[in-house]
């Protein structure tokens, strides 16, 4: 509820807001209500300007994280969205199969349109950005698609946006590791179970450490495949932490920006520095209107 209101209010403070409230200021056409319309659109420029501004300071001072390396906390990340095993997400409009949905049936009333039935779906995806696989939780994220679509059929005008799967994404939230297992054995023990092996085989090690071929390992060759043995023991480590922890994105709790898009940063970036100018000369030019009817 509270992230559908923020975006409702984000909604409210952009063109269409800005329309609404001079259209409202024509048709009255006194003093007091162009005073009170363009001190209207006054503040929401501003909103819509702070709203902007801040959007686009995360997303340029976030840098970007593996999801192999990535810190505890709030972070980014970029890869492909892939489908979690079990039921499909459908659209249920269309059915058309896609990791996410928003949608608004609408039906027509006189010169109006109003809210037949909407809704979003909350089944978790993963991202995948070639290192590893990140579950993203969506409840409560700001949501930037390019595939949004709206047509119309009889009486009734039909809006949705879709996440497909294998679509690039991108993603701003709280990433938080699950599940780890105790991995602590001795690194020391399973090095010397190793190498015990490699002795066994002679004629392999000697293949593999016998730098000057005389045919015996000697001191010098000896400690280098004891290194070579603890990187072994250590790779081995890495990856069953790996195969034992669940990556997860989602919602932080301190409120700060929670974005999903399959557009890339640079894109979202121009967006909005676009909209954020747009805001500062709208709050320059109501300003100067205020002042008029002063």
């Amino acid at each position: 509820m509270l992230s559908r209101l923020k975006r409702d209010v984000a909604g409210l403070a952009t063109f269409g807001g800005h329309v609404v409230l001079t259209l409202i200021a024509y048709q009255i056409d006194t003093p007091f209500a162009w005073r009170a319309c363009l001190a209207a659109v006054a503040a929401l420029s501003l909103l819509g300007w702070s709203l902007a501004w801040r959007r686009q300071r995360v997303i340029a001072d976030t840098p970007t994280s593996r999801i192999a390396s990535a810190a505890q906390g709030y972070i980014e990340l970029h890869g492909r969205a892939q489908a979690l095993e079990g039921i499909p997400v459908v659209s249920p409009i269309n059915g058309l199969p896609c990791l996410w949905y928003r949608y608004r049936i609408e039906h027509r009333s006189g010169d109006q349109w109003l809210t037949e039935s909407q809704g979003e779906s909350d089944a978790s995806f993963v991202l995948d950005d070639g290192s590893g696989h990140c579950l993203i939780d969506p409840e409560g994220a700001e949501f930037r698609l390019r595939r949004t679509e709206q047509w119309t059929q009889g009486e009734r005008r039909y809006t949705q946006s879709l996440l497909l799967a294998g679509s690039p994404l991108y993603v701003l939230g709280n990433y938080r590791t699950l599940g780890s297992v105790d991995l602590a054995s001795d690194h020391d023990d399973e090095t010397k179970s190793l190498l015990a092996s490699w002795k066994a085989d002679p004629a392999d090690l000697r293949a593999r450490f016998d730098q000057d071929k005389d045919g015996e390992i000697d001191l010098a060759e000896w400690e280098q495949a004891r290194t070579a043995a603890r990187r072994e023991v250590e790779a081995r480590h890495r990856d069953a932490r790996a195969d034992a922890e669940l990556h997860t994105l989602g919602r932080p709790e301190d409120g700060r920006l929670f974005l999903i898009s399959d557009l890339p940063p640079e894109r979202l970036l121009q967006s909005y520095r676009l909209w954020s100018t747009y805001h500062l000369l709208v709050l320059g030019g109501s300003l100067v209107g205020l002042a008029r009817f002063a």
